[in-house]
């Protein structure tokens, strides 16, 4: 075979044509843990109260699936009034989640607070330090 490619060749040449992973997707940003969660919607409110009852009437009822599609039935059959309760709830939630968010807000403008600008360091870098030299006394006795 003068000049030709031999098959490994040809198989390696497809694979790196092939590579998804040399395309790397943009890192998302990490998630704040102290960031409020939104509030429910009213009919998220109204699953609350729905679920405890479906429950109690069928009780062997296990999947979640069917409780989903009872309650999304029975929400589809509300009235306006019917549905009013659950909408003040939610509501309420709403204004409360827009408090919090106000406060998270006015938080993160202020920056990090002194006590995370002290310390560059972790606990466990400064005990290493520190650790070494206890160690070596430790040895001797």
């Amino acid at each position: 075979m003068k000049g030709g490619k031999s098959n490994s060749d040809a198989k390696s040449n497809r694979l790196a044509v092939n590579n998804k992973s040399a395309k790397a997707k943009p890192a998302k940003p990490a998630k704040d843990p102290n960031k409020p969660k939104r509030p429910v919607s009213a009919f998220f409110v109204f699953m609350e109260d729905f679920r405890e009852t479906y429950k109690k009437e069928h009780p062997k009822n296990k999947a979640v699936s069917v409780v989903g599609k009872a309650g999304g039935e029975k929400w589809k059959s509300l009235t306006a009034s019917e549905k009013a309760p659950y909408v003040s709830k939610a509501e309420k939630r709403k204004v409360e989640y827009e408090k919090n968010m106000k406060a998270y807000n006015k938080k993160q403008a202020e920056g990090p607070q002194e006590e995370e600008e002290v310390s560059d360091k972790s606990n466990s870098e400064v005990h290493d330090e520190d650790g070494e030299d206890e160690e070596d006394d430790d040895d001797d006795e």
